[in-house]
Formats: C-alpha cells, sequence, structure tokens
C-alpha cells in the first residue's frame, strides 16, 4: 500500500496567511524523509484559508527543496485554465524535476460565484470535462495540432479527481481515479468502482487504479486524534453559516466559542467521517477502507493548527501504513 499526502496551505490564525506557503514546504521536506509516495498541492482561488491558488508555482519550490518525492497536484481545475496552458506548466516541472512529476485534474469551479465570475467559468459540464482531459493528455504526449513545450521533459502522468461522471471520464481515457468525501460512505460506491473497472479503456498499457483520500491523523489515543481533528472540521461548520471558509483556529479558541445546534451537529457528523485516532484506531479504519474500495493508495489529506502535532501524525500515520 502507498502513501502520499495532499496538502491544502493552510492558513493558521495569528499567522501571515504567506506563511502557509512556507509550512507547506517544510512539512513536504519531513514527509519525503518519513517514506510517502507523493507531495500533492492544492488549487482554490480567493478562499482565506487557503494560500495555494497556483499549483505549479508551489510545486517548483517545493521540488527545490525535495529529492525523491513524486510532486502533484490535487487538483489543478481545468475549467479555470486552458489545456495547453496546463500542459505547458507540468512539462516545465517534469524538465525541471525529471521522473517525479503527476498531473491530478478536477472540475470544480470557484467556490462562490464572484469568484467563479472572476475566473471566467460559471458552468462545467461533465463532458467538457472529459474533452479538457483528453485535450490536457495530447498536449503532454505530443499528440496535439500545437507542440507544447519543452516537448522532451518525460511523461506525467495524469490522475482524475472524481465521484459520478468524473469517474466514467477516467474510465474513458484510460487514467487512475482519486475518490474521496461523501462517496466513500455511499451506498453507490461499490456499483460505482465496479463500472469504473468495468468501463476501463486502457491507454498505452495503463490499468485501473484506485487512490483513496480522506482526512487521517494520528495521536497516542482516539481522544487526542479527534481533537487534532476538530480545526479542520470547524472550519468546514462555520464555512457553511457564515459562507467563508476562515484560517484554522487553536483548539482552545474553538472550545471557548459558542457553537450553534447546526453547527455542533455538522462538527459531530465531521468527526464521526474522520479517520481520526490511535495508530492502532486508525490501521483499522483504513484496512476496511481498504478492503471496500479495492485501492492501491492512500491520500491524506488531514491538517490542523499544531504544526508540531501534524508533523507528528504525519509520521505515524507512515508508520501504520508502512509498518
Amino acid at each position: 500500500m502507498r502513501l502520499s499526502l495532499l496538502d491544502r496551505s493552510r492558513t493558521r490564525r495569528g499567522h501571515p496567511a504567506s506563511a502557509a506557503l512556507e509550512h507547506s514546504a517544510r512539512r513536504a521536506v519531513a514527509v519525503e524523509s518519513a517514506g510517502y509516495e507523493r507531495f500533492w498541492v492544492a488549487e482554490h482561488h480567493a478562499v482565506p484559508g487557503i494560500a495555494s491558488g497556483s499549483p505549479a508555482v508551489l510545486l517548483s519550490a517545493i521540488g527545490a527543496r525535495t529529492s525523491r518525492i513524486r510532486l502533484g497536484s490535487g487538483g489543478v481545475m481545468l475549467p479555470n485554465h486552458r489545456p495547453l496552458v496546463v500542459a505547458e506548466q507540468f512539462l516545465m516541472l517534469a524538465a525541471l524535476y525529471p521522473g517525479r512529476v503527476d498531473l491530478g485534474v478536477g472540475r470544480s469551479l470557484g467556490f462562490t460565484e464572484p469568484v467563479r465570475e472572476a475566473l471566467g467559468r460559471l458552468e462545467a459540464a461533465p463532458e467538457s470535462f472529459a474533452q479538457e482531459i483528453a485535450a490536457v493528455r495530447d498536449h503532454l504526449e505530443g499528440a496535439a495540432p500545437v507542440t507544447a513545450w519543452p516537448a522532451d521533459a518525460g511523461d506525467v502522468p495524469l490522475f482524475v479527481l472524481a465521484t459520478g461522471t468524473g469517474m466514467d471520464a477516467a474510465a474513458e481515457l484510460g487514467l487512475p481515479v482519486v475518490i474521496g468525501g461523501p462517496i466513500l460512505d455511499s451506498p453507490e460506491l461499490p456499483a460505482r468502482l465496479e463500472s469504473y473497472r468495468r468501463e476501463f479503456r486502457p491507454h498505452r498499457g495503463s490499468s485501473a487504479q484506485i487512490i483513496v483520500s480522506l482526512d487521517a491523523l494520528v495521536a497516542d489515543t482516539d481522544e487526542e486524534a479527534l481533537e487534532l481533528a476538530l480545526p479542520e472540521i470547524w472550519a468546514m461548520a462555520r464555512s457553511r453559516t457564515t459562507g467563508v471558509f476562515e484560517a484554522l483556529e487553536p483548539v482552545d479558541r474553538i472550545n471557548a466559542a459558542t457553537w450553534s445546534g447546526t453547527e455542533s451537529r455538522r462538527v459531530e457528523k465531521g468527526l464521526a467521517t474522520t479517520v481520526a485516532g490511535s495508530a492502532q484506531t486508525v490501521r483499522r479504519r483504513l484496512e476496511q477502507i481498504i478492503e471496500r474500495t479495492g485501492a492501491q493508495e492512500i491520500l491524506a489529506t488531514g491538517s490542523t493548527y499544531d504544526r508540531e502535532a501534524l508533523r507528528t501524525s504525519d509520521r505515524e500515520l507512515a508508520r501504520v501504513v508502512n509498518g
């Protein structure tokens, strides 16, 4: 079982927003030492809680500080970009860091309507997503009408971040699929995965590959791990009330806040679906997920306010997965 990490460059109360990018780079160095397979970064626009709006720029800086770990995006949101530009950015990365670059793509639009308007894309139809992925791949493989440079940078593996119809696009194009969020607990998941495997059309010898993305945090006890998970879950619960996804806050500040009944229920639900606990608890939860999905890789997405506790959690999660 392979273990990778998606870091969203979360901002933290009391720290400059720009510090989140340095925090991401330091985390990449640490998880490389811990034996992680990949380090992926996010693309979010005009979100106060996330500093990463340009995966290619951040990956270039992280590549300069690391030597082995694969670098990728989780993911580049194709509605915001032209396929040629995406291909050029990741071919440049592949030329700078040979054999280490992945390209994960998704079709999420901006967080709010004003952001979508600023990005120039208000809708993203499922059929256009598949077409845009194919166009990016053509540019990466030198099969497009115009050539993306540097054309000799080597292979850049593509991954599709998907639920529903996105999984159909991944199968049609013969690409690995990354699944996460509510679909992991959906009764429809087994049928969706079976459809993906059944309809998979190999491309250049590819085979069906499933990566599961989930929040995972490890501490000495289940209670301590759930406390680590609280800042991220609180930010999400608050965003559904305020419409703003905010910076991570310290646990004591969250506990001192006045929670509405709706926020309490959202936090309780979030904690129940997060893979947070002692090493034994997390190992058991991961084994259940792997058995249910047949996944070949875990893409951990956990975060918390306390960066030292997060560093320890990342290291312990590697021990849980890798032994």
